[in-house]
């Protein structure tokens, strides 16, 4: 096991895709452990320098960089031994927050209620990191419950170029609030190396991020890399310490929550043995199925059951 650190920079950012042509940023073995930080912003969403911190990085890669989605995301790292029909057991040791602001807007046209508002509406949040809250502008402290809400591997290569606004079965933008620190994210392989790449720092978020932002700020991560050949399901899952979660991404909400419980049967299915009906069973009565994410065109919707139970089953 080695242990290596990824910083922002013109060299090692692509700012809105996912490709399975980009270069790779690093190359690592599998069971190795990245650091890596993010950075998150347009031009329009920094605020005054002579106040809050801005990363040197962000100047250099809004001068050098064309968007192509609205994601400035570090990688992507190559894992060696990656390969497609694998995946990646992504371990997440730690995420912090590693700047004193974050963000919240408001787009005419898009989130929940895309008719409600007619002009841009731009927040910018201040953070106390070591109180570890952030300050609404009526006085409120959120806690902050730091996560990527983009991690993912290149799409298959069919695909080519992908905007990083909507998530897939690689992963990317999906703003699920459970994969904290101390969660596992398992991600299926479409390219050799895998090619993650991660951003879109939160702050905190609600399930839905119904507005389409969160606290969208810069974040450290501690990711270890696992290789899995023994796995072949084609869809992102996830582990907490206590839960099996499964998603289903999908631009209808009925569709997302009928493949998140498709998934977690299948789930209780290998881990458990039981039969489709007793493990549809278990999630009627153990099952809660949370939405995600309604913003990102294509919508998110997840599964959580206590591993108590499929473990004990």
């Amino acid at each position: 096991m080695s242990e290596h650190r990824l910083e922002p920079s013109v060299e090692t950012c692509h700012w809105g895709q996912f490709d399975p042509k980009l270069k790779p940023a690093l190359t690592i073995r599998s069971g190795d452990i990245v650091t890596v930080d993010t950075v998150t912003g347009a031009p329009e969403n920094i605020p005054d320098c002579n106040r809050f911190f801005v990363p040197p990085a962000l100047d250099e890669i809004h001068k050098a960089l064309t968007p192509f989605g609205p994601h400035i995301l570090t990688g992507p790292i190559f894992v060696e031994g990656a390969i497609p029909g694998s995946v990646i057991e992504l371990r997440i040791h730690n995420v912090e927050v590693i700047q004193d602001w974050g963000f919240n807007v408001i787009v005419p046209q898009l989130g929940t209620l895309p008719h409600d508002y007619d002009e841009i509406r731009h927040v910018t949040l201040p953070l106390d990191l070591a109180r570890q809250v952030g300050i609404m502008p009526w006085g409120l402290e959120l806690p902050l419950r730091p996560f990527f809400g983009v991690m993912g591997l290149a799409p298959p290569p069919g695909w080519g170029r992908v905007s990083s606004v909507a998530p897939a079965c690689f992963g990317g933008n999906l703003d699920n609030k459970e994969l904290v620190a101390g969660t596992t994210l398992f991600l299926p392989v479409f390219n050799e190396g895998g090619l993650f790449s991660c951003g879109d720092g939160h702050g905190c978020q609600g399930d839905g991020e119904v507005n389409v932002t969160a606290i969208e700020t810069a974040l450290r991560g501690k990711f270890e890399f696992i290789v899995r050949n023994d796995l072949t399901f084609r869809w992102p899952r996830a582990e907490t310490p206590t839960h099996y979660i499964t998603m289903g991404l999908d631009p209808d909400l009925d569709q997302c929550a009928i493949k998140a419980l498709r998934e977690m049967i299948a789930l209780i299915g290998e881990k458990a043995g039981l039969s489709h009906a007793d493990a549809y069973m278990l999630c009627s009565l153990a099952g809660d199925l949370h939405v995600t994410q309604t913003v990102n065109a294509t919508k998110g919707v997840h599964m959580m059951m206590p591993k108590s139970y499929v473990d004990r089953a």
